[in-house]
């Protein structure tokens, strides 16, 4: 049994891959953006003030219970998440360590803003995600290495302005050994 954390900055693939993964190993994926659309969507409804940071921060709380039932029944498990928190880490790696299931760590990567600004235009945007940016050149790579991740273990970042076909086997390989 496995528990895959996706990395990676809007837009990067995570989702694409994710699914992908998922197709292969019928892995059960939890995604932050549906996660977190569904909170602020019901709290409109309700009439609820939705305040953005919070929602996210209750959607990360829900996923995680999400993951824990998920990997409690056996099933293999991805969190589709940018992981920009090193709380995110931990939890994650002690809720894999509580279920004895592997960790793996998936870093998507996309170095290409006009890629990425094309991706998040032309994407089916839900209401919590972010759409194209504009973020100088040269604060391009501190922008995209703010992904957190665990020191101790082995991390694979992938190329996603390859194409999906071109890593989709060396990311199983990593994910099964």
């Amino acid at each position: 049994m496995f528990f895959v954390q996706m990395s990676g900055f809007p837009g990067s693939g995570k989702s694409t891959l994710a699914r992908e993964i998922a197709k292969f190993t019928k892995a059960v994926i939890i995604d932050h953006d549906i996660v977190k659309t569904g909170l602020v969507e019901g709290m409109e409804v309700a009439k609820l003030e939705v305040d953005p940071k919070r929602a996210g921060g209750i959607a990360y709380h829900i996923e995680w219970s999400l993951v824990d039932f998920h990997l409690s029944q056996g099933y293999n498990v991805i969190l589709d998440s940018p992981c920009l928190y090193d709380e995110l880490v931990e939890k994650g790696t002690a809720v894999a360590e509580k279920h004895h299931a592997k960790y793996k760590y998936v870093e998507c990567v996309l170095n290409d803003i006009a890629e990425l600004n094309r991706r998040l235009t032309n994407r089916v945007r839900m209401i919590t995600q972010i759409g194209p940016v504009d973020i100088p050149e040269e604060r391009w790579q501190e922008v995209i290495n703010r992904a957190k991740k665990p020191s101790h273990l082995e991390c694979l970042k992938v190329d996603t302005s390859q194409p999906l076909d071109d890593y989709i086997e060396k990311v199983l390989f990593y994910i099964h050994n």
